[in-house]
């Protein structure tokens, strides 16, 4: 019975990670995708013209921690001069924010 148990939490959580994983794929696709591209490497129209910076560059990852991924995700991005360069995210858990900061960072090559 115990080993049942076991096996049960261990396939539950797997669950949960996967559902969460396919979550933040939905929630990228939806939200991010548009500016910086499928792949993550700002290679939109909309990624251009803003010069997003590539997420699969692994200089461009270690320029940023998780905080300030989440933070931006969160609050948004705003220049120098108060232009908005990116828009808040709106409608996710924080959760889905935590996730969706692991694909970015799941974009590394």
């Amino acid at each position: 019975m115990k080993k049942l148990l076991i096996l049960a939490t261990v396939f539950g959580c797997a669950a949960a990670i996967t559902a969460s994983a396919a979550d933040a794929k939905e929630n990228w696709e939806k939200t991010c995708a548009k500016c910086h591209g499928a792949e993550g490497k700002g290679d939109t129209k909309i990624g251009q013209k803003l010069e997003i910076k590539d997420l699969t560059d692994a200089k461009v990852q270690a320029s940023f921690t998780d905080g300030q991924a989440t933070k931006a995700m969160k609050e948004g991005i705003k220049d120098s001069e108060g232009k908005v360069r990116m828009k808040p995210i709106e409608g996710l858990s924080d959760d889905d924010i935590k996730a969706l900061v692991q694909k970015v960072r799941s974009l590394k090559k």
